[in-house]
């Protein structure tokens, strides 16, 4: 069977890839066509267009590419229609993906979500669009079950795909001394994937790193992103090391981190380094999101505990002075820090076990062969 999959960023890329794999494991002659990357494509599937030319974040940076994600989208629909997959996959993205959910269901091809959009942070009412849209929603947060049943509509809760990646992970030994650092302690700074969180966010991450002169600061950088946006704001901290698309070997070897908000906070969370989370966006899309926010909290480790385990310093809050206060309370010696470790045990404990990506390829397979054989 044929599968045509749409995921606009990093982390949907990852996921992608692992439920390509898992698709074929049930379906051996499956043929993948992608918008996504490198990782979609190391999978085995046609790569369309790379996700770098859909990343775009907020209110503003979306309105002021408007042409670029509609003539994108033009393209996708066009591409479709084309080959006619026998399942539409699409992959979190919420406002390209929605649109190509309507799109793919008038056009009678049968569409799966894989890791919903957020609606319920914000204009909760969308879920009646994916209802009417989506033949089944394939959800990876423990509380989008509840959620959606309010709408009644049941969704396939599949579990966690970071559990999947965690499994798989297998820490370099070497990986400190590469770094040149042998026994010193190490900050990881991970500032997100898209170059408006860096510009945003990582240089309040590093105006942070002289008021800690015992650690050494280490940032995780992705190749997706040209070095010479990295190489200006790190000129003038000549002591912070850097490490292209090594998140997880970072954060292994480190005593603590600073996180921009996203799927980082739980991976983070998932391999136990105590973090504070950041989050900066432009003036006007602040504003807006304020006001449309329907959640007490954006990171998905609070957000999945109930309760604040993770400190979240959003906007005006993320300071030099708000970050070194929160990142001492958190390094060893604190009891503060003891206390966000059992706050993870427990978001672990909520989450369950690994398996996401091969369950929802095989609940995939297996509705694609159903159908088929009525």
């Amino acid at each position: 069977m044929t599968y045509y999959l749409i995921a606009g960023e990093r982390s949907g890329d990852l996921h992608g890839a692992n439920l390509i794999r898992a698709i074929r494991q049930h379906d051996l002659d499956a043929t993948c066509r992608a918008y996504g990357g490198e990782q979609m494509e190391a999978a085995g599937a046609t790569l369309v267009r790379h996700y770098r030319e859909m990343a775009f974040m907020g209110f503003l940076e979306v309105a002021k590419n408007l042409g670029t994600i509609r003539r994108i989208m033009r393209e996708c629909q066009a591409d479709l229609l084309a080959h006619r997959p026998d399942a539409l996959i699409l992959i979190d993205y919420a406002g390209f993906n929605l649109r190509m959910a309507r799109f793919a269901k008038k056009h009678g091809i049968r569409v799966f979500y894989y890791i919903s959009p957020k609606v319920w942070a914000w204009n909760q009412r969308r879920a009646l669009k994916i209802k009417a849209t989506v033949n089944r929603l394939f959800t990876i947060l423990p509380f989008e079950t509840e959620f959606f049943a309010k709408y009644d509509y049941k969704v396939d809760y599949v579990g966690n795909p970071l559990l999947d990646a965690l499994a798989d992970f297998r820490p370099d030994p070497a990986f400190q001394s590469k770094l040149g650092l042998n026994e010193q302690a190490i900050i990881a700074l991970l500032p997100g994937s898209r170059r408006q969180e860096i510009i945003s966010i990582l240089p309040s991450m590093l105006r942070s790193t002289r008021q800690f002169p015992n650690y050494r600061f280490v940032v995780g950088t992705v190749s997706n992103l040209p070095d010479d946006l990295y190489d200006g704001l790190l000129a003038d901290y000549p002591d912070v090391l850097r490490i292209s698309d090594a998140a997880y070997d970072l954060l292994h070897i480190s005593t603590a981190a600073l996180v921009t908000s996203g799927t980082a906070t739980l991976e983070t969370a998932l391999l136990n380094v105590p973090q504070v989370v950041c989050y900066k966006t432009t003036g006007v899309s602040y504003f807006i999101a304020k006001r449309l926010i329907a959640v007490p909290f954006i990171s998905l480790v609070n957000l999945i505990a109930g309760h604040e385990v993770v400190k979240e310093l959003i906007q005006s809050d993320l300071t030099i002075d708000n970050i070194t206060t929160e990142l001492k309370v958190i390094l060893p010696s604190s009891p503060r820090r003891g206390v966000q470790l059992a706050g993870y045990a427990e978001v672990q404990q909520k989450m369950g076990e690994p398996g996401a990506s091969e369950r929802a390829g095989r609940l995939m397979v297996d509705d694609l062969l159903t159908i088929k054989n009525k």
